[in-house]
């Protein structure tokens, strides 16, 4: 037989070298604030639980009658301005022990926070799983309080503030940006740029008209045990409301 004319050219036409790939298709999130969203307490309870197991029996009782009698500043300090009131706020951890710290957040977890866990707060994050969104906890609190709380919940991942330590020693000040209100509608925008998650698809979810950035950035928001504010945001945006409680 006669070798065959119609071989193949194997060589890139000008037409193919203009070809690219489609991109991957981008994943998508579920982000969660945590304090009065997933459960009942808020940093004040966390605080007060170091408070009252660290050092002398003296100590205990003055860090303790401390905390309690700054409550109504914290309360009047947090509804004016979150970010000034964590600034605040976390002053009252200079001195503690980061291992110390590290040490009790594992009872603090089982002590506190498992407790208050809202009955439906593990169904709406096992629900987001399945729609197949990476979990991630988005909150003020100190990252190390909230990890055993994370892992408990099934989160990828945990966004929150970091102490700021020195030999050891908690400095009272928060390593910024301090996560908060407009600042964690841009950590979540960062995060989804690092880790190609669409965030025109992604959920996020909260019970604090604070937290309106945050949820206004993602394509899909939901208000949770809103309070009147977010109650009538999430009315006038047609933004669904969930009771977890």
């Amino acid at each position: 037989m006669g070798e065959c004319a119609c071989t193949l050219d194997l060589r890139l036409s000008p037409l193919t070298s203009w070809y690219k790939p489609p991109a991957p298709m981008l994943s998508k999130a579920a982000f969660y604030d945590v304090d009065g969203t997933l459960v009942r307490t808020n940093i004040v309870h966390t605080y007060a639980y170091y408070a009252m197991n660290r050092g002398s029996l003296s100590g205990i009782a003055g860090r303790t009658i401390g905390t309690i009698a700054s409550l109504p500043l914290f309360g009047a300090l947090d509804a004016v301005n979150r970010k000034v009131f964590n600034e605040f706020f976390y002053r009252y951890y200079s001195g503690l022990s980061e291992d110390r710290l590290v040490t009790l957040a594992e009872d603090l977890f089982e002590d506190v926070l498992k407790p208050a866990i809202f009955p439906k707060a593990q169904d709406l994050i096992d629900e987001a799983k399945k729609a197949g969104c990476r979990i991630v906890l988005v909150t003020g609190a100190l990252d190390f309080t909230i990890r055993p709380l994370a892992r408990h919940l099934g989160a990828d991942d945990l966004i929150a503030n970091k102490m700021q330590f020195n030999g050891g020693f908690a400095t009272g000040k928060v390593i910024p940006p301090i996560i908060e209100g407009a600042n964690k509608a841009h950590a979540i925008r960062e995060y989804c740029v690092k880790h190609q998650l669409a965030l025109d698809k992604s959920h996020a979810y909260s019970d604090s008209a604070s937290d309106y950035a945050m949820l206004a950035i993602v394509g899909r928001p939901t208000a949770v045990n809103p309070d009147l504010r977010l109650r009538s945001l999430a009315r006038a945006y047609n933004w669904p409301v969930l009771d977890l409680r």
